[in-house]
């Protein structure tokens, strides 16, 4: 082939794979063309995409042309084994001139007939997102130019790859935290709620976490924690610190027992994370309030006719530090009528290249013993939260006069 007709051809696939228009379709559209274009180009029989589940360290098959069925069937195989695992685990192109049942283990490829495949690893930056592979039912040997133009192609795909997983996980990780965050509150005879939670990130998502509930004794818990990390992980957790806590509040009598059990739990299923809790039991008579905190910031206690303060509360260690070294201790607390115990995480107080001292002020400035919905306004408004730099719970609690 001469030159001329060689280099235009080059720069027509080029062309084909760097459309502009393609940055307008949304990733699933935007997987299916750039297949579509790539057995187009490359004059080959099918082409699929697998994306790489992180957890599982498997290849999930996520778009297919020729092989649809290893999206309908939901093929996946370990990094590390056969055609695709191979590609991902060295991270490099392979070609498989004369395919055999030692090269695959995918039966959908023995099956189709393939005789010929190339593929190369899809990365982001230095993360793996997944492998691309073309196939030829007629024998094929893929030179050094194809090569590079699938490295093209993939190199679109790792982008639409990475944004869609970091769709899949906001939107599995906000609809859990729908589930668990109260969308009301109960209603409870001789006190009365109010609470705010606002996102601090861009996938509107964290580990910050409240709870209210009663119990059958004629107690209420109040619960209000932190789950360090952002996204679904840390969602996934906060979900199971809070069914565990309610588990746990059944049995206990005391906040500290409570959260010595939750403590354990978190050490031995959710090694790594580390989670503060509050947890506040409000007596039948509602006179008097009994706290545990689990590394959590002191609530700020507003009296009627007295100036707010912190409560004077002992703080233990979070749970999941490790192994400790003295019992977790509660503190009983009065709670005169009208009364406003107000809870809230760290975004609310801490800033940066600022003492945390600072933030603790004037949140017990603001914080007045009057309607808990209105102390919460008045809270947020004040501190300016509209855009936090980390997620912001908070909950007031107040009782009747």
């Amino acid at each position: 082939m001469p030159r001329r007709i060689r280099n235009d051809e080059r720069l027509r696939r080029l062309e084909a794979v760097t459309d502009a228009t393609l940055s307008r379709l949304d990733v699933s559209d935007l997987l299916d063309e750039l297949l579509d274009r790539v057995r187009d180009l490359l004059d080959v029989d099918t082409a699929a995409i697998l994306l790489l589940d992180v957890h599982a360290q498997q290849l999930v098959a996520t778009a297919a042309k020729g092989l649809e069925d290893e999206v309908r069937t939901g093929f996946r195989v370990a990094v590390g084994r056969g055609f695709a695992g191979r590609i991902a685990a060295t991270r490099r192109p392979v070609r498989i001139d004369d395919v055999t049942a030692d090269d695959v283990i995918n039966p959908i490829l023995l099956e189709k007939g393939i005789r010929s495949l190339l593929g190369v690893p899809i990365v982001n930056g230095t993360d793996l997102v997944g492998v691309l592979h073309v196939g030829s039912l007629s024998r094929r040997v893929f030179g050094d130019d194809d090569v590079a133009l699938l490295e093209l192609v993939a190199d679109r795909a790792g982008v639409a790859g990475r944004i869609r997983s970091a769709k899949l996980d906001q939107q599995a990780a906000l609809a859990l935290q729908r589930s668990l965050l109260p969308a009301r509150l109960p209603e409870v005879p001789g006190i009365e709620l109010a609470a705010r939670y606002v996102p601090g990130h861009a996938t509107g998502v964290g580990g910050d976490w409240y709870d209210v509930f009663e119990l059958p004794t004629g107690w209420v818990g109040v619960v209000i924690g932190d789950v360090s990390g952002h996204g679904l992980a840390s969602a996934v957790v906060m979900g199971r610190v809070r069914s565990a806590l309610r588990a746990y509040a059944m049995i206990c009598d005391d906040p500290a027992q409570a959260l010595t059990l939750l403590d354990r739990k978190v050490q031995h299923f959710e090694a790594g994370s580390l989670t503060t809790a509050l947890y506040v039991m409000v007596s039948p008579e509602r006179d008097r309030l009994v706290i545990s905190s689990a590394g959590h910031l002191r609530p700020v206690l507003a009296e009627p006719g007295r100036a707010a303060a912190l409560a004077g509360i002992v703080v233990d260690p979070p749970l999941g530090a490790g192994r400790r070294l003295r019992p977790r201790r509660s503190t009983t607390l009065a709670l005169e009528p009208g009364t406003v115990l107000f809870c809230y995480t760290d975004g609310l107080v801490e800033r940066r290249q600022q003492v945390i001292d600072i933030g603790l002020g004037r949140l017990v400035e603001t914080v007045l013993a009057g309607p808990a919905d209105v102390v919460c306004a008045t809270v947020m408004a004040e501190a300016g939260v509209e855009q936090p730099t980390d997620d912001v719970a908070v909950l007031a609690l107040r009782r009747h006069v």
